[in-house]
């Protein structure tokens, strides 16, 4: 694998470095409880925005808080917590790309709309050591949603947008990433994402 025109390579987590935990976690607790499983998936991804969790301006409480009222879920913070962080779980032959890419001198990265949650995913799996940035949502005030994150981002490698592939699983994060001239890569699966790479970096 040749790195080429590409100097940097950006991989969100939950999706695509990891299983997705969060939206699979508020599934399998609504087909416990009873709840609708698509309104609680959606509503989830609405609410860790509006109750500034994902943005590091509202708390895992408010969040939950939040999200109980808009549909009826029920369960100790805490637990609820643990639910979503279980399903997180990273894909080690995603972490092997992530080393190879890295022993070549490609800058790698962490571009995750996340919350403290990564710091404790971090410190069960200790898959940082993989990355040479991480950008948190939780911690830069933005997230995906922004086009603005994207040049942040890319002010800071101090590298062209050509020059940084962005790999994920959400096709509006893949559509605003390309918007700002990032090459991009939806994740969709293993083969797929596999032959997309080859064809953008290949051996």
């Amino acid at each position: 694998m040749t790195a080429g025109a590409i100097k940097a390579v950006l991989f969100d987590f939950g999706g695509v470095l990891a299983e997705e935990g969060f939206r699979e976690g508020l599934m399998a607790l609504a087909i416990e409880q009873g709840l609708d499983t698509g309104h609680i998936a959606t509503q989830g991804m609405q609410a860790v925005y509006d109750s500034g969790f994902v943005l590091g301006k509202g708390t895992a409480a408010g969040f939950w808080a939040l999200l109980r009222e808009r549909t009826g879920l029920r369960g100790d913070d805490g637990l609820l917590s643990e639910r979503i962080l279980h399903g997180f779980v990273p894909r080690p032959w995603m972490l092997e790309r992530v080393r190879q890419l890295r022993a070549q001198g490609v800058v790698t990265g962490i571009l995750s709309d996340q919350t403290h949650w990564l710091d404790e995913l971090d410190n069960r799996y200790h898959f940082s050591e993989a990355f040479d940035r991480i950008y948190n949502s939780y911690y830069l005030g933005k997230g995906k949603r922004d086009p603005g994150l994207f040049a942040d981002v890319l002010a800071d490698l101090n590298l062209p947008a050509a020059a940084v592939l962005f790999i994920d699983d959400d096709a509006g994060n893949v559509a605003r990433a390309q918007a700002m001239g990032l090459q991009a890569i939806r994740y969709i699966d293993r083969q797929g994402f596999e032959a997309a790479l080859e064809a953008i970096l290949p051996d």
